[in-house]
C-alpha cells in the first residue's frame, strides 16, 4: 500500500523551510545540551550565563554604535544600551553570583506569575461557577508556593529539569529528521 503526498501539504511546505539536516543537527546539539546539564549542570548553566553576558554586552554596544546610522528612538536605544552593557558586564565580573542571581530571580517571578495566574482562575471559577478553572487556580497556586517557599532550591534543580527536556526535545527532533528525510525520498522518487 503505497500513500500519495501532495506537495502542498503543510509538513512539504514545512520541509523546505527547515531541511532534514537541519533538524537533525538541531536534535543533536539539543541532545549534547541536556546530557550536559545533566552531568555537570553547574558548569553547563554558568557558561550559558557567561554567554548571555557577553552577548548583551556586544548587544548594547552595537545598540550605541546604531544610533550613528538611524537616530530614532534614541532614548530608549541610549537606556537599553546602557542596560545591556551594565548587565553584561556584572555577569562577565562575576558569572557565578550571576547565574545563582538570574536563576533564582527566575524562579521567583515565575512563582509569583503561578500564584497570579492561580487567582485569576479561581476568581473566574467563582464567578462562572467553572469547577475547571477552580481545579487548574488550585493547581497553579500551590505550584507558586512551592517556588517561592524555597526558590534557591528550586534554581539549583533547574538545570537538571532543562537537561531532561533538552534531551527530550532532542530525541524528538532526530526522529522527526528521520521522517522528513524519508518524505524527501519518497517525493523525489
Amino acid at each position: 500500500m503505497t500513500e500519495e503526498i501532495s506537495i502542498t501539504d503543510p509538513a512539504m511546505i514545512d520541509m523546505k523551510l527547515f531541511p532534514w539536516w537541519l533538524l537533525l543537527l538541531w536534535g543533536i546539539l539539543a541532545l549534547l545540551l541536556g546530557v550536559a546539564f545533566l552531568f555537570t549542570p553547574g558548569i553547563t548553566t554558568e557558561l550559558l550565563i557567561t554567554f548571555m553576558g557577553a552577548y548583551w554586552l556586544v548587544g548594547g554596544i552595537f545598540a550605541i554604535v546604531s544610533l550613528a546610522v538611524d537616530r530614532t528612538n534614541m532614548g530608549w536605544k541610549i537606556f537599553l544600551a546602557i542596560i545591556n552593557i551594565i548587565a553584561g558586564i556584572l555577569i562577565l565580573l562575576k558569572p557565578l553570583y550571576a547565574t545563582v542571581f538570574i536563576l533564582s530571580f527566575l524562579v521567583i517571578f515565575i512563582g509569583f506569575w503561578a500564584c497570579f495566574v492561580g487567582g485569576a482562575h479561581l476568581f473566574q471559577a467563582f464567578t462562572k461557577k467553572d469547577w475547571g478553572n477552580g481545579v487548574l487556580g488550585v493547581i497553579s497556586l500551590i505550584f507558586g508556593i512551592i517556588l517561592l517557599i524555597n526558590p534557591f532550591l528550586t534554581a539549583a534543580l533547574l538545570p537538571y529539569i532543562a537537561g531532561g527536556f533538552a534531551i527530550i526535545m532532542g530525541l524528538c527532533s532526530i526522529a522527526v529528521a528521520f521522517t522528513a528525510k524519508k518524505c524527501t525520498d519518497v517525493v523525489k522518487a
